[in-house]
């Protein structure tokens, strides 16, 4: 009889540490063949399907649907078709047969919470009062939770917390749950510290209709936006590009240059060479808060918000961006934005951005208010390009051409970047589009 076997999560992308368990696929006891799907892991907007490495049977599950898991920490225990004596199948042969299989397979998305910091409550019973502590520290398992069942972090803050330093546990939460959420439209209460603030018992009327609900890439999405409104004071500028000769050039060579190249010139590559310069310009634009200190980037990693086909949002991001040349810069943006729509997009392939691009003239938006992608402090978003008459000066002349114009909007976190940076950024974007001779 084969002995046991330690299954430990594999490695599913170079700076990833740890995953969610999002559901078993085979139960204790249930037989699997050699490259069947054992489980479903959630990596940030990511979530991987986990292959056997051989045929066997599935004795016992160490993770529970929702645990958040170290890569290389032991999952499950196996009894494999072959006795392999008491060993550990380990992260290189699951890794290869996951190769064999095709690789991770994107299937929807999900953000990874790895410490966020949350508000607690202090106070018990079901008034509709409850005091904030800035303090609590929110685990991964907590906000999974939370998440689950649709409990903000200001709800998060209202929860009695009982464990050590007053950290928030499972079973605060699920007690919480239990009692009927009793402090779901409580309200802070008033203190000395100008920070408390007030929550409306609001009873609004919603309407009536045909209910559908979120699916989890647009649950995860919808609770990364109003943490990033909640988290940074947005200020939006804006700036209007001529880039008649911009299109002019990608006309004139995209033939040409696909033919050289084998791969098709948008103006996505175009648009971040733009920006990649123009961040070397002003580094202070490609950094992040943590606490009272701002972290600007060594790299200039470009983040390209790309619609999925089931209409929802996921930001691939080009590395190193200015470090590769145009055709380099069209080859990789392709490369992502074919994975993106056959959904296949590794966890790598949407990690690390340190600025990011939308492109709202896509939909034919004029412009937009783009909402920063946290933990970056900006995001630009580049409009239709729409033909019209311009007054164009000349020699002191003035004359109407028709002309192609574009609208940027620069959205920056005004804790860290000030109108002036913003400012300036965006108009050297602007002059980096204007200036045709750096493509």
């Amino acid at each position: 009889m084969a002995d046991l076997t330690d299954f430990v999560l594999p490695k599913m992308g170079e700076s990833i540490t740890e995953g969610t368990i999002i559901n078993w696929l085979v139960s204790e006891g249930d037989d699997f063949e050699e490259g069947d799907i054992l489980l479903e892991v959630a990596t940030d907007k990511v979530d991987n399907e986990v292959p056997a490495p051989a045929a066997g049977n599935l004795v016992k599950h160490l993770a529970e649907n929702g645990d958040v898991v170290k890569i290389g920490a032991p999952v499950a225990k196996l009894k494999l078709g072959e006795s392999a004596g008491d060993k550990t199948v380990g992260e290189d042969q699951v890794d290869t047969k996951i190769k064999e299989v095709g690789g991770l397979e994107n299937v929807k998305t999900k953000k990874k919470s790895a410490g966020k910091k949350a508000s607690s409550s202090l106070k018990n019973g079901t008034q509709p009062t409850a005091y904030i502590n800035q303090d609590l520290f929110v685990s991964p398992l907590v906000d999974a939770i939370a998440r689950k069942h649709h409990i903000s972090y200001e709800e998060l803050a209202r929860i009695p917390a009982t464990g050590k330093d007053g950290r928030l546990r499972k079973s605060d939460v699920t007690q919480y749950i239990d009692e009927g959420r009793p402090h779901q439209f409580a309200q802070a209460v008033p203190s000395d510290n100008n920070n408390n603030y007030s929550i409306p018992q609001l009873n609004l009327d919603k309407g009536k209709g045909r209910i559908v609900e979120m699916d989890r890439m647009r649950s995860i999405i919808a609770d990364h936006m109003v943490y990033s409104k909640h988290t940074s004071p947005h200020v939006t500028a804006y700036v209007e590009c001529d880039v008649t000769e911009l299109v002019r050039f990608r006309e004139s060579v995209k033939t040409n240059f696909q033919e050289k190249q084998g791969t098709k010139l948008t103006f996505t590559p175009l648009f971040i060479k733009a920006v990649a310069d123009a961040i070397k310009d002003f580094p202070m634009i490609n950094s992040s808060l943590d606490g009272k200190n701002i972290i600007v980037k060594d790299d200039i990693n470009v983040g390209m918000a790309t619609a999925l086909p089931s209409g929802n949002l996921i930001v691939p991001v080009v590395k190193n961006a200015d470090t590769l040349s145009l055709p380099e810069l069209a080859e990789e943006v392709n490369r992502l934005a074919g994975l993106a729509r056959d959904n296949k997009l590794a966890g790598d392939d949407i990690k690390g951005s340190t600025f990011t691009i939308s492109n709202v003239g896509t939909f034919g938006s004029l412009m937009g208010t783009p909402i920063i992608n946290q933990p970056e402090v900006a995001i630009l978003a580049t409009g239709i390009i729409k033909k019209r008459a311009e007054v164009v000066t000349e020699n002191g002349e003035d004359r109407i051409e028709i002309r192609s114009m574009m609208m940027l909007s620069l959205s920056f976190d005004h804790r860290v970047v000030d109108g002036y940076l913003g400012g300036s950024f965006l108009k050297r974007v602007a002059d980096n589009l204007e200036s045709i001779e750096r493509f």
